[in-house]
């Protein structure tokens, strides 16, 4: 600790440093020095050299602290709506349905293809702030919804920005393998030539690009297709995810594991082999209950099988314009346990320390420890399992970042004054 940088004392709470409801500290304080955690521990054993120093304190009467939460899948940026989607699907269309007759994703193209930079910007910044007020810190935001260079560079232009505008660190991943453009209609290899030999290289020599995404499915890209894309990103040093499993078993867990993809996601279709190919190549499974909702699907992503086999489960809203219009992290916990039958404790798990390891930030996100940055939620609850238990209520008390506070609620805000 410089003499520059200030001290900041949070004593008297209840600790979750892990995200692992079974290892908490039920009396605890952490010590902050500038951005990073210098000290936690018992609060009747802070060291006397922050206690001795010039510091501000906060008793926080026993509410509790968690890491800063992940939401390592999204879709936020984008232009319209699909709310005449959403209505055609309660009189009986189906979500395969509807994108082969040129709704679906290349309806949210057409708006955000018109779109300018500024109007994306304006509308995901506020889809975001939804997110950082139910103490998100780390976000990892998908393009895809360009399908040309020009529109993928601006969506992830707008997603650097929206890093350095807002109180969150926010990881972009390539999905231009989303779907297939009007202007490729029925030449999907073709499509898949121009992603890996123009965009690909282009968007990733701009700095615009921290992973590379696919959707392989039915109705977006075979394996081979897919293959092709993480082919060239191998070949850029880039990352991949995978969009899986969702609608058929199309082998695309398979491949990612092959690739050592950082996730699969979705899952609903995965088998055993999967699950067990899953865990021995170290990728985490990324449960998405917002659009297993939005879509009114019935086919549950196999939990058991996880378990079993102990293959990580993160969790994340999935927020996008067509199956998961959601900018709420809370309510998929919610979700989480009443639609797939997980825990609260293993739904804290999923956006925390695993939805860290589905970011491959692993080192930065999801646990609490001296040395890393000051990134928490202080949680205004009587047990853990309210973060899931709650529909619609937001019980973030306090959100600190980097050590500088980004969020209060009125009741700590007043206290906050109090204490300085």
């Amino acid at each position: 600790m410089t003499g520059s940088e200030s001290l900041t004392l949070w004593r008297n709470a209840r600790i979750c440093p892990s995200g692992d409801s079974t290892e908490v500290i039920s009396r605890g304080a952490i010590a902050v020095s500038g951005e990073k955690i210098v000290w936690i521990g018992r609060d009747d054993q802070v060291p006397a050299q922050f206690t001795s120093a010039p510091h501000r304190e906060h008793d926080l009467e026993q509410a509790w602290i968690t890491p800063g939460l992940v939401d390592c899948h999204t879709h936020l940026v984008y232009a319209g709506t699909r709310a005449a989607e959403f209505e055609q699907r309660l009189e009986g269309a189906t979500y395969e349905e509807i994108a082969r007759a040129g709704g679906g994703i290349n309806s949210t193209v057409r708006a955000t293809r018109a779109a300018d930079e500024e109007t994306l910007l304006r509308e995901s910044a506020r889809r975001l702030e939804s997110l950082l007020a139910e103490g998100v810190m780390a976000v990892e935001i998908k393009s895809g919804y360009g399908l040309c260079l020009a529109t993928e560079r601006k969506m992830l232009q707008v997603a650097r920005k929206l890093g350095e505008k807002c109180p969150v660190d926010v990881y972009t991943t390539f999905l231009g393998a989303h779907a297939l453009p009007p202007e490729f209609a029925g030449r999907p290899d073709d499509y898949i030539q121009v992603v890996c030999d123009e965009m690909l290289p282009a968007l990733s020599d701009e700095g615009l690009i921290d992973s590379v995404d696919v959707f392989c499915e039915s109705i977006g890209f075979t394996v081979a297709q897919s293959e092709r894309v993480y082919q060239q990103a191998a070949k850029l040093g880039l990352p991949v995810k995978m969009h899986a499993e969702q609608l058929t078993n199309s082998g695309g867990a398979h491949l990612a594991c092959r690739h050592k993809a950082l996730s699969a996601d979705h899952l609903e279709h995965l088998d055993e082999a999967g699950v067990v190919a899953m865990k021995n190549a170290g990728v985490v499974a990324v449960l998405l209950p917002g659009a297993f909702y939005f879509l009114r699907d019935t086919k549950l992503p196999p939990i058991d099988l996880l378990r079993k086999h102990k293959v990580p489960i993160a969790l994340s809203t999935d927020s996008n314009p067509g199956t998961s219009p959601t900018t709420s992290l809370l309510l998929m916990l919610n979700m989480a346990c009443t639609l797939f039958r997980m825990t609260p404790a293993e739904a804290l798990l999923g956006v925390t320390r695993n939805g860290a390891q589905a970011l491959g930030k692993s080192d930065r996100y999801g646990t609490l420890e001296a040395g890393r940055f000051a990134d928490f939620c202080v949680w205004d609850i009587d047990s853990l399992a309210e973060l899931s238990y709650w529909s619609g209520f937001n019980p973030l008390g306090i959100a600190v970042r980097h050590g500088a506070i980004t969020q209060t609620s009125q009741r700590h805000s007043e206290r906050l004054k109090l204490n300085n």
